[in-house]
């Protein structure tokens, strides 16, 4: 009988542990279930939503109108191949909205050129889009003509560039994205930099560095305006409120135009350029930076606008604006 009951208990025991077990599981799996029935409810709901939201915002306009877009102002001389190329190559860049091109010659454009460079922009156009095209025509030569005002430009974003360099329209699009997030700054592809001469004053003389400077101190304080982005309104400030022997100096010497710019904007916005990184392609021969002499005659520079300025107003700065949509590290 003993050994009956003691049967009967364990029985009873092992029922009772596997119908709590039961018990959990169901009570588990109706969890489970809930939580998997609420989370499509609310993914349901919110994707509803979303094609509701959707469908209720038109889609932004990539040239809603001529302020969206950008104008080139091409600094050309005598170089007529590189000048067609340039052009032909540029027209193709999706928000151009014209292009103008700065003409200091005694002569004016010829008609077989002003003829293939419109055949050139037409050809190019598409989906109702037309880049317009101006020759800025000059009286004297001067580098001081590719910052003067132009009347009827009809975008506050210049793209100011020479004949003889080409940037891949990716890398000029880009460009001008990072310019319309701070379109108050000069934004471009050719960096330079400048130092305070140890040797030389009390901290008020200043040196000029290239290329290999920016690369070795991984700084930079100007970007050249043989290919950059700024604002409409520097053409104003240059030609108007920048002192005149400041221009007078450029016309005198041939150089530095680039660098006075670079002064007026940093004196305007307190802050530094920014540099994109960008492929450049140079389809011309060598210029003046490959002459002798060329870094202390820039230094010279340097220094005298920043006397004229009654200070330095160039901001140095190490930001680099990378498109990483493009390349593997960055």
């Amino acid at each position: 009988m003993r050994g009956s009951c003691w049967w009967n208990r364990r029985t009873e025991q092992r029922f009772r542990l596997l119908a709590i077990s039961t018990v959990k599981s169901v009570k588990i799996k109706l969890l489970l279930c809930c939580c998997v029935a609420f989370t499509l409810l609310a993914f349901s709901t919110s994707a509803s939503s979303f094609v509701l939201w959707k469908n209720q915002t038109p889609p932004t306009p990539r040239f809603p109108d001529s302020r969206k877009g950008y104008s080139i102002v091409m600094n050309t001389w005598k170089r007529y191949d590189l000048l067609k190329q340039s052009i032909k190559h540029y027209s193709s860049c999706p928000r151009l909205a014209s292009v103008h091109i700065v003409w200091s010659e005694p002569d004016p454009p010829s008609d077989f050129l002003l003829k293939f460079l419109h055949q050139v922009l037409k050809s190019k156009s598409k989906d109702g889009r037309y880049v317009k095209l101006r020759f800025d025509i000059n009286k004297e030569d001067s580098l001081n003509n590719r910052f003067k005002e132009i009347k009827d430009l009809e975008t506050d974003a210049v793209f100011s560039i020479d004949d003889d360099v080409i940037f891949p329209c990716s890398s000029v699009e880009f460009a001008f994205d990072v310019w319309q997030s701070a379109p108050d700054t000069m934004v471009g592809f050719v960096p330079r930099v400048h130092w305070v001469d140890s040797s030389k004053g009390n901290g008020n003389k200043f040196r000029y560095g290239g290329w290999w400077s920016v690369w070795w101190t991984g700084t930079y304080s100007m970007v050249l305006s043989k290919a950059a982005f700024f604002h409409r309104k520097y053409f104003n400030l240059y030609t108007k409120e920048m002192p005149s022997s400041i221009r007078e100096y450029v016309t005198k010497n041939r150089n530095c135009e680039d660098i006075a710019m670079s002064f007026l904007v940093a004196n305007a916005t307190g802050a530094p350029p920014i540099w994109v990184k960008g492929k450049i392609f140079e389809i011309g021969s060598t210029g003046i930076s490959s002459l002798g002499g060329h870094s202390e005659r820039r230094t010279e520079c340097v220094n005298r606008f920043a006397a004229l300025f009654g200070r330095m107003p160039l901001v140095s700065t190490s930001v680099k604006a990378v498109d990483s949509r493009n390349i593997w590290f960055w």
